[in-house]
């Protein structure tokens, strides 16, 4: 049986919810990929058909073992490819997602497989996302999100988790990207926004953007032996 580039994206996001929530609802999925309900509904139950999602009813579904590969194998192919433009074709950082999403599908293993070992077996894209390895495991990474961080601490920016282009085209005009130095000099109360240093500029960050920022923190004064 054929997997198709519809059901493969469908599985990415699968994937990507049910690493968040858990089981993945039918509305969840279908905002998420930008359809009505019936549509996932019915993209669902073929998923079923393939043994690829488990569905429980009044519930939503959750990947099976052949599904989880299937989506790690597709998210593989986009972070690596993201990573390609970026470092070997001069994209920015902003415009690498959409490209990939139209090449993540008809990259065959030979090629991904060089892509690989040409850009020095990689482990991460631009935007600091783990790459999946051919064997299907990924990297956890437990960085703290920016936004929890409180005045005085300071680390290494590890991770931006967003795809939008005006977002990150925002954070790259301001340095804010991974393997900066960050350190947070102000937090304004009542979800106000967060004043931090990077490099020799000060920047004021909105609580929901700075949530997309995972940081790998340094150890504070006083914690280090």
């Amino acid at each position: 049986m054929k997997i198709t580039e519809a059901m493969q994206n469908y599985l990415k996001t699968i994937y990507r919810l049910q690493e968040r929530d858990g089981v993945v609802s039918t509305s969840s999925l279908a905002i998420a990929m930008s359809v009505a309900a019936p549509s996932a509904t019915g993209m669902m139950k073929k998923l079923v058909r393939y043994r690829t999602v488990r569905y429980t009813r009044y519930q939503g579904v959750v990947l099976t073992k052949t599904g989880r590969q299937i989506a790690l194998e597709v998210i593989r192919h986009h972070r690596l490819l993201e990573l390609y433009l970026a470092a070997s074709l001069g994209y920015s950082w902003d415009a690498v997602h959409e490209e990939a999403e139209r090449l993540e599908h008809v990259i065959s293993e030979d090629f991904e497989e060089r892509v690989f070992e040409a850009l020095g077996r990689p482990t991460r894209d631009p935007h600091g996302e783990p790459i999946p390895t051919r064997e299907g495991a990924l990297p956890v990474w437990n960085h703290d999100s920016l936004a929890d961080l409180e005045p005085g601490a300071s680390g290494t920016i590890r991770q931006v988790r967003d795809s939008s282009p005006d977002m990150l085209r925002y954070l790259g005009a301001r340095g804010l990207v991974p393997d900066a130095v960050i350190r947070v000099v102000d937090k304004a109360p009542f979800n106000g926004p967060l004043t931090v240093n990077v490099g020799a500029s000060t920047h004021a960050l909105g609580r929901d953007l700075a949530r997309h920022i995972r940081v790998e923190m340094r150890p504070m004064l006083g914690e280090q032996e």
